[in-house]
């Protein structure tokens, strides 16, 4: 990982690297015997790790779930599936490349695997559109969802978006639209759906994919209604041009008072569990952060088969009927 890949908080960490850094060029180029010592400093940088990210802030993981290294839809599916074979277009306007869906094999399980994909770079990003859907990305996703359903095939679903795509051309298109009515049919599919939220999980953005028989979170994804930065906006007027310091104490105000952890929906009962990730987050092992999902993917499919669809429609009804507490 390059320094520049370091968030605010994980400097000590960076601190502690540089110096295994040098240790191990130290003794690469004089062949000089430091393992014992570069052991000693992987221990204390692991310890260090193992402290900051036992006291992160919600804002300090909301900012983890963006780390630009960190592990997007394609880079799971290509872990921890097997014979994926990507579909494309709505069958309506266009073929929405923030959304991706086909085809694949976990172990013996025939699924059909759906996520929301982000860039790298500008270029991706761009191509991507930073991850957040137009209407077709929706109506694409309830295509894919419907063809599964046809052939008796589990879906998966991987929730990495900011929120829908704003823009005139996709209101004008029915965003709101597609979105809605991907909730209403997702809530009647016949086959089992499990929702993973893996980073970003904005608003209907995430809701236009996020109705299942199971959804899990990664520890340090998020998931609410508004992003802390929309938040902040609306409530405070913080907008861009603000001064930098105050601004950025807003954006903590807002995701503490929007409760948007993955320990925060599971207090509420909205998510049915926080799947843990590797040391130091899923962006410093994606092997292990896609083995974890993996298990998790396939306990869930094997409980989920063994219920009719019947079982299956009205389970996930009563799942999302009790969400919410209210007084009269």
């Amino acid at each position: 990982m390059k320094e520049q890949d370091y968030l605010d908080f994980e400097r000590p960490i960076l601190e502690l690297d540089r110096k295994i850094k040098e240790m191990r060029d130290l003794a690469s180029a004089e062949n000089l015997e430091l393992s014992k010592e570069i052991e000693l400093l992987e221990r204390r940088r692991n310890r260090l790790r193992a402290e900051v990210y036992s006291k992160l802030t919600r804002w300090q993981r909301v900012q983890l779930a963006r780390h630009p290294l960190r592990p997007y839809s394609l880079d799971i599916i290509q872990l921890a599936f097997t014979d994926f074979f990507e579909l494309h277009g709505d069958r309506r306007f266009a073929d929405d490349k923030a959304m991706i869906g086909g085809f694949a094999k976990l172990d013996e399980h025939r699924v059909m695997v759906i996520g929301q994909q982000k860039g790298r770079d500008t270029k991706q990003r761009q191509y991507r559109n930073f991850g957040m859907c137009h209407p077709e990305g929706y109506r694409k996703a309830l295509r894919l969802m419907k063809v599964a359903e046809k052939f008796g095939l589990p879906i998966v679903i991987f929730i990495d978006t900011p929120g829908a795509y704003p823009g005139v051309g996709a209101e004008e298109r029915g965003q709101a639209e597609a979105i809605a009515r991907n909730i209403m049919e997702m809530a009647a599919i016949e086959v089992p759906i499990i929702c993973f939220i893996i980073g970003e999980g904005a608003s209907g953005g995430a809701l236009g994919i996020g109705v299942g028989d199971r959804v899990y979170m990664l520890e340090n994804s998020w998931y609410t209604v508004i992003s802390p930065e929309g938040c902040a906006a609306i409530l405070w007027k913080a907008e861009a041009g603000a001064d930098p310091a105050k601004l950025e104490a807003r954006r903590r105000q807002a995701a503490e008072a929007l409760k948007l952890t993955a320990s925060d929906n599971a207090a509420f009962e909205i998510i049915d569990k926080v799947v843990p990730e590797p040391p130091g987050g899923a962006h410093m092992d994606y092997e292990g952060t896609a083995r974890i999902i993996k298990g998790e993917l396939i306990q869930a499919l094997n409980e989920l088969k063994m219920l009719s669809p019947e079982e299956l429609c009205n389970k996930r009804l009563e799942k999302y009927r009790v969400i919410g507490v209210y007084n009269e």
